[in-house]
């Protein structure tokens, strides 16, 4: 028996929202957004504030699942 969680959704996409931007699960706020935020100079804590409606763990979610891909996409090069 397999004691495995699945992990939440951070993201979704779908030509219903956002014209099938990538958005965070459950949102319309285009993970873009979050990239663009902290290319700015802002924090976590201000990109939470301008869009409530996304999770700090929704956030976190992202930024380990981008650090993993990266990590991965270096060990093949």
């Amino acid at each position: 028996m397999s004691t495995h969680t699945p992990k939440p959704q951070i993201f979704s996409l779908s030509p219903d929202v956002m014209g099938g931007t990538p958005v965070f699960a459950e949102t319309r706020v285009p993970v873009q957004t979050l990239l663009d935020y902290i290319e700015a100079g802002d924090t976590i804590h201000d990109f939470l504030e301008g869009f409530p409606s996304v999770r700090q763990e929704q956030v976190i979610g992202f930024l380990e699942e981008a650090k993993e891909r990266m990590i991965a996409s270096a060990a093949t090069q």
